[in-house]
């Protein structure tokens, strides 16, 4: 499990970049309080999601535009053609916990 920090730092449609054990990153999501963790690189040229945006419940690659459900990893709009990973988060008091 990754600790990705306080409910209370990733205010509703903000994200944070969390650092896997194995050196990936993985981004976390607050959509309307419910948190979700996706793999912070885009599947269509491999750029960091972080540097995009959350709109609603879709985080928007700022290189191409392209776009994914962060609640399922599936892409949203072009040029995003494949699915992003997905991580189980679970609240534990008030701290995020990834299941990696």
């Amino acid at each position: 499990m990754i600790d990705a920090g306080s409910i209370n730092e990733i205010k509703p449609g903000k994200m944070k970049r969390v650092t896997a054990e194995d050196g990936n990153h993985i981004l976390v999501c607050n959509v309307d309080g419910h948190f979700y963790a996706v793999d912070d690189r885009c599947t269509h040229e491999d750029a960091s999601l972080y540097l995009g945006c959350l709109k609603g419940e879709r985080v928007q690659c700022s290189l191409h535009g392209g776009m994914f459900n962060v609640r399922t990893g599936e892409p949203a709009a072009e040029p995003a053609e494949t699915a992003l990973k997905t991580w189980p988060v679970r609240i534990v008091g008030e701290r995020i916990m990834i299941a990696v």
